[in-house]
């Protein structure tokens, strides 16, 4: 059994202005995510697509994931903060991201931006799907750090097992790692293998769909629970009812991807 090390969240501090690790994943995630998809394009060219259209598309996709990220935390986990603390809902430093609101943030942001430039959304989105695990792995190291996001109790026997001193003495499973390691790292391996050959329109983006999704839903399991929904006998958390529909898109793009014009 570990003991979570109690990181301080604020990685630097200079006078009034205080940097925090969650801020920081996201620049290091968006700069990195940059990097990847503008070499994947030079690699796999696709029409009306080059290096810099990505740097182009860059603000959007920041505006996406920040805008969508909160929006959807406010939306899918804390609606009573839109009337009881409105003000709150500015406090992004401070944690409280959804993945499927910013997901859905970036999808709108790229579906506009294609549409502007004349370009297939296929293949932009099927190259901001390779990349976006990396986001993932460190938006979830960020959620360690900051220990939230905890899992559920654990056999104190299990090696791997950890007490969060600021949650309470009882031994659980650090749920933000699992996350780290499916979502992120496998993730990004399975996409580089999917994509290694060259990209078919709509096949990357629904493996990172499908793939989320299940990784998502699996470690739900392993998750302290927030919102549950009680289907047909079954208890999902929030989370997993998101994933659902994720799924199953997924792997409708999976089979239907490279059919037609």
């Amino acid at each position: 059994m570990l003991i979570f090390p109690q990181i301080n969240p604020v990685a630097l501090e200079i006078g009034f202005l205080a940097i925090h690790w969650y801020g920081l994943a996201y620049v290091a995630a968006l700069l990195l995510g940059l990097f990847y998809v503008k070499w994947l394009t030079r690699r796999f060219p696709a029409q009306n697509v080059t290096a810099d259209t990505f740097e182009d598309l860059f603000v959007w996709v920041v505006l996406g994931v920040i805008l969508g990220g909160r929006l959807g935390f406010v939306v899918f986990y804390m609606p009573e903060m839109i009337w009881q603390q409105p003000l709150e809902i500015l406090k992004i430093w401070q944690g409280g991201m959804s993945f499927h609101g910013g997901f859905l943030g970036v999808c709108l942001a790229i579906l506009v931006f294609c549409w502007r430039r004349g370009i297939h959304p296929a293949d932009v989105g099927d190259r901001i799907a390779v990349v976006a695990p990396i986001g993932l792995f460190l938006g979830r190291i960020a959620n360690f750090i900051n220990g939230e996001l905890v899992g559920r109790p654990a056999d104190p026997t299990l090696p791997w097992s950890m007490v969060f001193p600021h949650v309470d003495l009882r031994a659980r499973h650090p749920s933000q790692l699992y996350e780290a390691a499916l979502e992120g790292l496998v993730l990004l391996l399975v996409m580089w293998w999917v994509t290694k050959g060259g990209f078919v329109r709509w096949r990357a983006v629904g493996v990172f769909v499908a793939g989320y999704g299940l990784a998502r839903f699996l470690v739900e399991f392993y998750r302290m629970p927030g919102i549950e929904h009680n289907i047909a006998g079954l208890v999902l958390t929030q989370g997993q009812v998101l994933c659902i529909p994720m799924i199953i898109i997924g792997f409708w793009l999976i089979l239907r991807s490279g059919r037609g014009r």
